[in-house]
């Protein structure tokens, strides 16, 4: 993934995020745990909680990219793959929790070849 791709206008752009993921911004809204027009609306998409959000997603994404081969796979990943002692919670439930960072520290230890 090349994080340069998704910037427009110096910001992460929703609409090619989503059409990277072949999904819809209403779909990526839902995943982050977002208010609903927080990509329909120029004042949300700018707001510091949306761009943070997008940005999160983006770097675990990137991260699972490189296990899982393709940018498609990692989002199924993302949104379906429980992670062992998280209690069965899922990257993108930990994200809109908060907890990008464990998420992170998750990545890294196994992708060392540590245990989950």
């Amino acid at each position: 993934m090349q994080f340069q791709d998704f910037i427009e206008d110096e910001k992460f752009s929703p609409t090619l995020v989503a059409n990277a993921l072949r999904t819809t911004k209403a779909e990526m809204v839902s995943t982050l745990g977002l208010a609903k027009d927080a990509f329909t609306r120029a004042s949300r998409v700018r707001a510091e909680k949306t761009k943070f959000r997008l940005r999160q997603m983006l770097e675990i994404l990137n991260r699972v990219e490189e296990d899982t081969g393709s940018l498609l796979a990692a989002y199924a990943c993302f949104r379906g793959q429980p992670l062992t002692g998280f209690g069965g919670a899922t990257p993108d439930q930990l994200l809109r929790e908060g907890r990008a960072d464990p998420v992170h520290a998750y990545l890294e230890r196994t992708m060392a070849g540590g245990y989950s």
